[in-house]
């Protein structure tokens, strides 16, 4: 069993992907979500900060930890990737070349895609002040990264190694969130199209229902502001 340490984000969705994925491909891993609720503070609890140092979900623990042993834990969302994937033996390339080509992509996604797609959100939605610059920076930085992703899918069913891998898994649950970014798919059609095609997977449907669970309407609190950002509220 696994304890998937969790909440309804972009790189929360990560793992239930490929979870689901690799379930519907008879992997056998068994798992069990629990709740990571970030607004409320949970990331900052002593028995979640043991498994995750940096207060910050998506963590695991593996009670049957590949190589035998004591339960395992592992946290960020590209490490958990690699993990998972490394004891199903499936998502993470079957040769040399393969391999290096889906860590590349991996790693551009929690490099920049995620981070850089994050500081969009932020400044465009829960900044205390709009911030101009800040705004332009990180919306034509997000511009960017959807046309690199646009070209590297102009030919491609998937984003490495012309195989589903934990790429696609790391770069889909943020290409969904495109709205948040004022970006236009129809701008990026490679883009529009690997991403709907991937959507109707149905463990990508399962995997993004299992979200909505946990996902309450929240009008944003002065808590959850101090949670999530560290921030005070905005002036009024």
């Amino acid at each position: 069993m696994i304890d998937l340490h969790y909440w309804p984000t972009p790189n929360g969705h990560k793992i239930t992907l490929l979870l689901e994925e690799a379930n519907a491909d008879g992997a056998g891993l068994a798992y069990s979500i629990k709740p990571v609720d970030i607004g409320a503070g949970d990331q900052f609890k002593p028995d979640f900060l043991r498994i995750s140092p940096n207060n910050r979900m998506p963590a695991i623990v593996d009670h049957a930890a590949a190589g035998g042993g004591a339960p395992l834990s592992v946290f960020e969302s590209g490490a958990i990737l690699q993990y998972l994937a490394e004891k199903t033996g499936r998502y993470a390339g079957e040769t040399a070349r393969d391999r290096v080509e889906i860590a590349e992509w991996l790693f551009w996604q929690v490099g920049g895609y995620g981070p850089m797609l994050g500081q969009n959100h932020h400044f465009n939605r829960y900044a205390p002040e709009k911030v101009p610059y800040a705004i332009d920076r990180y919306q034509r930085e997000t511009e960017r990264l959807y046309g690199v992703l646009d070209r590297r899918l102009a030919g491609r069913e998937f984003v490495a190694a012309d195989t589903l891998s934990i790429a696609d898994f790391a770069c889909h649950p943020w290409t969904r969130e495109h709205e948040w970014h004022h970006v236009d798919l129809a701008r990026y059609p490679n883009v529009r199209r690997w991403y709907e095609t991937l959507a109707a997977r149905p463990a990508f449907a399962r995997a993004y229902e299992i979200g909505k669970a946990y996902r309450a309407d929240k009008t944003m609190t002065d808590e959850m502001r101090k949670h999530l950002f560290g921030t005070p509220a905005p002036t009024p």
